[in-house]
């Protein structure tokens, strides 16, 4: 199953080497932040790192590196400011929901400013929707039609499955006000209408839907001429060297307070390190090889982050430091009817997360009992730590004696072993992982064995059902329960239609005549037909049931939720970044006491 965005997980590897009724104001989005329109005269260029970027044009961009730079200068309908997992208003200033919950009507913000000069209005909106949903430009298209797990806008389709032109349903009711009507209701829709695919544009800008001839061509738009609403506009951008975005006076919100933002595009490790630790990046990351753990000094936040202090470095600076865990969840799984339930859960009791955190990732994880980050957990942090308190394989050791006991107890021993093969990713760390898993079930009854594959070798595989035990990762592109458990549906797991009519983890767990399975399919089924937003606590407790199948079979051993850390000179004053991740933050609130 791909990461909610692949992106991400290819620079974790990196990292790691290998309501009815009008809603006034605010609706029930949150309060977007005091518009303090204070045009101070700026403070100097803040200086970070980036890797490789694809496309600055929002609807075609899927990778992180690209994030970083299109949120300075787009904007959605709503957002999670500096990353946390509280949405609120962007561009919109309210909502009204329809009685069935299928018809949002967003009541947009007056006066804001294209970069271009013009003023936003709903028109504006409807057509970057069409973009999203009928340009050949679009890799999100299934963000917003076609698709119950997204956002599943009404529209008309074609012969090939194309959305018809102007079928989508979206329509501007006036200049400031946006109707837009689903298929189905969709629980999550303020979360999702964050995505950057979702940002506006102004319209007609490219002619690649139609009845737009276009102001400028798309390689233009993508790469040279971008025009958003956001605190930034594009100053350059060439392709592995640089990009940089300015201060736009005539932003609707906060004006920033810096003069502009300089990414150095570096994709080397040491290159990065360098270029930190001798002061030319404000913010940066330390690849592991270069981190030393007993250098934070740091405390817990109420969000579950630790922020202090880290250093001194080898250039003699302490600086301060910030580490979230994130939404998003690295796991080893099963094809199910491949590995007899005894087995999973042997390995599954020999698995000491503590200390395959600890020695191969230097401790920048969190440990995983559940695929649900305890960032997004219902209750949060206190019921994560109550559910996971019951976790029924041992908990921070390698408990090979309640291995051997449930192996003998099915009939394989050392003389007589059962024999699995691990494929992980082309990854060196979680070759060691596997290395390890390997030495705690020697002479127990099962005899593993490691490969490793490219990734996309390894889905095309787990797609065909030809995968017994394997690793892979998922990141939260917004923070919905469903979003990630879908893929735990037992039905949604059958390979052998696998991915034309199934998406889910490549488990084939529909196979499994357990109650587990009855248990989690019915589960799933019971979150799926109450999508009413109000609804919230009966979708939950059904995601947690489904957690609790998992644990039941043990189809699944989430190993550990990234911990994404920055470290920042003195002279930066920002905001902590949340379980969203630092590419969700806008810059404009930052100083520089230079």
């Amino acid at each position: 199953m791909m990461d909610g965005d692949e992106l991400e997980r290819r620079s974790f590897l990196k990292a790691t080497g290998g309501a009815a009724g009008a809603l006034a104001l605010a609706g029930c989005v949150g309060e977007e932040p005091d518009d303090g329109s204070d045009e101070d005269e700026g403070a100097g260029t803040l200086n970070l790192v980036n890797g490789t970027m694809t496309s600055l044009d929002p609807i075609q961009s899927t990778d992180t590196e690209s994030g970083r730079v299109i949120r300075q200068m787009y904007e959605p309908l709503t957002h999670f400011p500096n990353g946390t997992t509280d949405v609120t208003n962007q561009l919109a200033e309210g909502y009204e929901l329809s009685d069935d919950g299928l018809t949002y009507t967003f009541e947009l913000k007056e006066g804001v400013q294209f970069h271009d000069g013009d003023e936003m209005t709903a028109d504006d909106f409807v057509y970057s929707f069409r973009r999203l949903a009928e340009s050949p430009n679009s890799e999100r298209g299934n963000f917003i039609v076609g698709s119950p797990t997204f956002l599943d806008v009404s529209a008309e389709f074609d012969d090939e499955g194309g959305v018809v032109p102007e079928s989508l349903a979206v329509e501007a009711v006036d200049d400031y006000t946006l109707e837009i009507t689903l298929e189905t209701q969709a629980p999550s829709a303020l979360e999702i209408l964050s995505y950057d695919a979702f940002s506006v544009v102004p319209e007609g800008i490219v002619g690649d839907i139609e009845g737009y001839d276009g102001e400028i061509d798309h390689s233009e738009f993508s790469s040279s001429e971008p025009v958003g609403t956001g605190p930034f506009e594009f100053e350059t951008w060439e392709s592995d060297a640089e990009a940089e975005v300015v201060r736009f006076d005539d932003y609707h919100g906060s004006v920033a307070n810096v003069d502009a933002v300089h990414w150095q595009i570096i994709e080397d490790d040491e290159a990065q390190y360098t270029y930190a630790i001798e002061g030319n990046a404000d913010i940066f990351e330390l690849p592991t090889a270069q981190y030393e753990s007993s250098l934070v000094d740091a405390e817990t936040d109420d969000r579950g982050r630790e922020i202090g202090t880290y250093g001194p470095m080898e250039n003699g600076e302490t600086v301060d430091y910030v580490g979230a865990p994130q939404l998003s969840t690295y796991y080893f799984a099963f094809n199910v009817p491949s590995v007899p339930r005894p087995v999973r859960q042997a390995v599954a009791y020999v698995m000491n997360r503590e200390t395959l955190i600890q020695t191969l990732f230097e401790g920048r994880g969190q440990e995983a009992y559940t695929f649900t980050p305890s960032a997004m957990w219902p209750g949060g942090n206190d019921a994560y730590e109550d559910f996971i308190a019951d976790y029924p394989y041992s908990r921070d050791e390698a408990d090979r004696e309640s291995a051997r006991e449930v192996l003998e107890e099915a009939g394989y021993t050392e003389d007589d072993p059962y024999e699995l093969t691990l494929t992980t990713y082309e990854s060196d760390v979680f070759q060691e992982a596997g290395r390890e898993l390997r030495d705690q079930l020697s002479g127990l009854g099962v005899e593993l064995s490691l490969e490793q594959s490219p990734f996309a070798t390894l889905q095309e595989r787990g797609e065909s059902g030809d995968l017994e035990f394997y690793s892979l990762g998922w990141t939260w592109s917004w923070p919905d329960l469903g979003y990630g458990l879908f893929g735990f549906e037992p039905e949604n797991t059958d390979t052998s239609v696998m991915p034309e009519e199934t998406n889910g983890s490549y488990l084939d767990w529909h196979q499994a005549d357990t109650d587990a399975v009855e248990k989690a399919q019915s589960a799933w089924e019971r979150a799926s037909s109450n999508p009413d937003p109000e609804d919230d606590d009966l979708r939950n407790e059904a995601y947690i049931e489904m957690e609790e199948a998992v644990w039941d079979d043990a189809v699944c051993l989430p190993l550990y939720h990234e911990l994404m850390e920055l470290f920042y000179y003195d002279h930066v004053d920002i905001e902590p970044f949340g379980a969203m991740g630092e590419y969700f933050q806008v810059y404009n609130d930052v100083t520089l006491d230079e």
